[in-house]
């Protein structure tokens, strides 16, 4: 059995689920391999692993063997608040040279690029070792902070140590396609590729149980009679960049418009909140939750109204959920979203725009039916892990 090390600058915690992560380790898992992750965080609250803590091989380093197939190794980190929302720990690269060392993995994988784990990189490459970088967005070029010294910070970083850490890089894989200008500037471009994480689509749009009524066709009926509530979803943090007051301000005011409809945004969010002080009389706040598939089931529309945006899992989630889906016109969502028809996209930051194609939506039935029935067709086609496990099988034999 070959091992992948996977250096990911989270793995599950409350506050920075690193969703790509956990889903990539997930998959490949599934094609065979042994995956170990080195990351930072210390597995506290919100990390929901049922793993068995083990002996540490340094300062401040946590070891869970949750399987035969699975190992997390977390450093403590410094966190900065949104809207940074960026970790510290020093020593996180000695700790990666010590994984090496130790485990002899066959394949060293990076995910996201500026992230403090990222740093490793430079640090393996100049020992020798080949690295593959894995990441859904260009911080600094491609996704932005919001902030005007949150984004200065990002493009200077991105533009020194970030283009050194993806010129130092043995190959780089995209989860959507970012620009070929941009790429040949980086002098990247020959030895980058796309190749997206995907979802698994079996425990989404099967037979689940809402809070309301079950539902047991493949795609979930959305429960459409004349008393019952129509559900509207944001899904993930409750950080700036996500736009979430956005969403708020376009949403909430429809709950007086049509008193059958139901907003309600759910994940982790820093508590107290100012938006959840403002809204909570109107909007549901499910906080971070496990029952995810259940969640979107129930959800007749799903909103992604973020600023900046990589491959969100949150955005695939509600396609293969067959929800109604609109969504920012950042970052891969474009990619995922064929607009007008398996969904809407919208600029960031226009909430006219957003509550116009809520307005439709919601007034619309058959086209709430139809763009969920697209949405699914489309994750099942071209973003399954039956589809994109084979791309990944072929990637690691390539560069084996």
């Amino acid at each position: 059995m070959q091992t992948i090390l996977l250096i990911s600058p989270y793995w599950k915690e409350s506050h920075r689920w690193m969703v790509s992560s956990v889903k990539l380790a997930e998959l490949w898992q599934r094609l065979g391999y042994r995956v170990i992750v080195a990351c930072m965080g210390d597995g506290g609250e919100g990390a929901q692993n049922a793993g068995r803590r083990t002996a540490s091989i340094g300062r401040r380093v946590n070891v869970e063997v949750l399987s035969e197939t699975l190992t997390i190794y977390r450093k403590k980190d410094f966190f900065l608040k949104d809207p940074w929302n960026y970790g510290i720990a020093f020593g996180c690269s000695g700790m990666v040279r010590r994984i090496v060392r130790q485990e002899k993995p066959d394949h060293i994988v990076v995910n996201k690029v500026l992230f403090w784990t990222s740093l490793s990189l430079l640090s393996l490459r100049l020992r020798g070792h080949r690295v593959l970088l894995l990441t859904d967005a260009l911080v600094g070029m491609t996704w932005w902070p919001r902030g005007r010294v949150p984004r200065m910070a990002a493009a200077l970083y991105a533009w020194t140590i970030g283009w050194l850490i993806l010129g130092a890089a043995s190959r780089v894989v995209f989860f959507h396609p970012q620009p070929l200008s941009l790429l040949r500037q980086l002098g990247i471009a020959r030895k980058s590729r796309v190749i997206p994480t995907g979802i698994d689509p079996l425990p989404f749009g099967k037979q689940v149980t809402s809070d309301r009524l079950p539902v047991t066709s493949d795609l979930p009926s959305k429960l459409e009679t004349r008393n019952s509530k129509l559900v509207i979803t944001y899904l993930g943090r409750l950080e700036s960049v996500k736009g979430v007051d956005d969403f708020l301000a376009a949403a909430a005011p429809l709950t007086e418009e049509y008193p059958r409809v139901r907003v309600q945004v759910v994940g982790w969010y820093a508590k107290p909140h100012p938006l959840v002080k403002e809204y909570e009389r109107r909007v549901t706040f499910a906080g971070l939750r496990e029952d995810i598939p259940q969640i979107l089931a129930a959800t007749d529309i799903f909103v992604l109204p973020s600023y900046s945006e990589g491959l969100s899992n949150a955005l695939m989630e509600a396609m293969a959920s067959g929800c109604a889906c609109i969504a920012s016109d950042v970052g891969g969502n474009s990619f995922l979203l064929q607009n007008g028809i398996s969904g809407f996209l919208f600029p960031p930051g226009d909430r006219e725009a957003l509550r116009s194609h809520l307005h439709r939506l919601i007034e619309d039935p058959a086209k709430r039916k139809a763009m969920g029935e697209a949405a699914r067709k489309r994750i099942e086609e071209t973003f399954s892990w039956e589809v994109v496990g084979r791309r990944y099988r072929e990637f690691f034999v390539e560069h084996a």
